[in-house]
Formats: structure tokens, C-alpha cells, sequence
């Protein structure tokens, strides 16, 4: 708590709220000590600008903490006489033994790594970069897929269709897997019971459970206290708010149900 000693009659404060806390304590840090490696594309060399590189998936893994299942991929070193593996996301349909080919010259075949100006308006990539050799940034999640609506050969820019349903634009040199990313419809079965919840979330992180801010006391939480479950404010707050009030709705828009056509931030073009 923060003590106010400058005036003799100001009491201690309220404690400091959660969110406020997560910036700073180690123990909602994310728990890595058993995840497989970053998982992310070759980094970008002359092979794969110019021509392609072959590589084969040696073992598909399940990674701690993550829905969707990752690829080891070895490939020769074009350099010295070794091979070097990498951990890729896994698509919709990779197998053991498979081999995959990565570069500007590779076919349009699922789990290939193309640049974007190589793939035809519609296709269905994921794993996309969001600059050139950032190894990927874009539906990388369990299922998650982005669709290449248009090229614009004048700018050099490609336009995606992200799983969020936003639109986003793109260099076309930015590399993407071809295909949907493996282990979708893992939401589709209910979790059923805490115990199930307890351990997806203890692999990933201190989040869950989730106490709600009306059912906290008045020290630990703007929303708190009242002798019913009451918000007794608004619930959005200004995006300029001090740390400890900045909870709820933060910077709204709007508020409520999406009703009617689907309008997302992102469509307004």
C-alpha cells in the first residue's frame, strides 16, 4: 500500500489492483521451462530468394502451452556439411517423412514456405510475416488460416484477409505456409470441469481463475464492494486513466452486442 506521510490525517490507500501487479511480479510470467523453442520459418537466405530449399519433417510435437501441435524440419546447410533443424508450425495434413520445400521457386503445396507474390488471390496461408524475414507473425494459432484477397503489383503489397476478421496489408515479398495451421476445432469441446481448466492454464501462465472485479472488496478493485454485485460507475474508462482505475471497457468505442451486419475495426475501406 502506499502510505501518504506528508499529511497527518491521510490514511493509507486502497491496495494496488491486479492488472497493476502483472506488469511487475515474476509470477504471471509465461511458464517456458518445457516448450519446445520458438517456433518459427528459415531465416530468410539466397536459396530461398531466388530458387527453394527442400527440408523434411523429422517428428511432429506437441508443444506445452500451445493448442496446436509443431513441426521439426531438417534441412542441409548450404554452407558446411551439417543439417540444421528448425521448429515450424505444424499444417492441417503434414505427416512424418514429408518433405517440404521452402523458397520463391516452391510449389503451391500444403506446409510449402512461399512469398506471398508467388500464391494466387484466395489461397489459404498461415504463419504469414508481417515484415520481410521476421520468420512470422500472422495465424499462427490452432486453426487459424489467413486468405490472400488481393495483389497490388504497382505497390509490391499484398492484402490479407487475418483470422480476426480485420484486413491487413503487406509487402508481397513476406513469406507464408501454405495450408491451415493443425490442431483446429480444439474449442469446439466444452472443458468441462476446473480440473481441465486448471491444467490448460497451468502450462501457460498465472491467468485463471478469473475473480471478477464486482465480487472484490473496495481495496482491491475500482468495481468493488456495495452491498449488492454492482459496477456503481461507468465501465468504461478513458485510455488516459492512471494505472490503478484503468479497468473495464478501456478507451471504448463503442459498447454492447454487435448487432446487425458485422463491422469490425479493420473494415473500414
Amino acid at each position: 500500500s502506499n502510505h501518504f506521510t506528508s499529511h497527518p490525517c491521510t490514511a493509507t490507500m486502497g491496495k494496488y489492483v491486479q492488472a497493476q501487479r502483472k506488469g511487475k511480479s515474476p509470477i504471471f510470467k509465461a511458464h517456458v521451462r518445457t516448450r519446445k523453442g520458438a517456433v518459427k520459418l528459415r531465416s530468410i537466405d539466397y536459396a530461398e530468394r531466388r530458387g527453394y530449399v527442400r527440408g523434411v519433417i523429422k517428428d511432429i510435437m506437441h508443444d506445452p502451452g500451445r493448442g496446436a501441435p509443431v513441426a521439426k524440419v531438417q534441412f542441409l546447410n548450404a554452407y558446411r556439411y551439417k543439417r540444421d533443424t528448425e521448429l515450424m508450425v505444424a499444417t492441417e495434413g503434414m505427416y512424418t517423412g514429408q518433405f517440404i520445400y521452402c523458397g520463391k521457386k516452391a510449389t503451391l503445396t500444403i506446409g510449402n514456405v512461399l512469398p506471398l507474390s508467388q500464391v494466387p488471390e484466395g489461397t489459404i496461408v498461415c504463419n504469414v510475416e508481417a515484415k520481410v524475414g521476421d520468420r512470422g507473425a500472422f495465424a499462427r494459432g490452432s486453426g487459424c488460416f489467413a486468405v490472400v484477397i488481393s495483389h497490388d503489383e504497382d505497390k509490391g503489397t499484398t492484402r490479407l484477409r487475418l483470422p480476426s476478421g480485420g484486413k491487413k496489408t503487406v509487402k508481397s515479398d513476406v513469406r507464408a505456409q501454405i495450408g491451415v495451421v493443425a490442431g483446429g476445432g480444439r474449442t469446439d469441446k466444452p472443458l468441462l470441469k476446473a480440473g481441465r481448466a486448471y491444467h490448460k492454464y497451468a502450462v501457460k501462465r498465472n491467468c485463471w481463475p478469473k475473480i471478477r472485479g464486482v465480487a472484490k472488496n473496495p481495496v482491491e478493485h475500482p468495481f468493488g464492494g456495495g452491498n449488492h454485485q454492482h459496477i456503481g460507475r461507468p465501465s468504461t474508462v478513458s485510455k488516459e486513466a492512471p494505472a490503478g482505475r484503468k479497468v473495464g471497457l478501456i478507451g471504448a468505442r463503442r459498447t454492447g452486442r454487435l448487432r446487425g451486419v458485422k463491422k469490425l475495426g479493420q473494415d473500414r475501406d
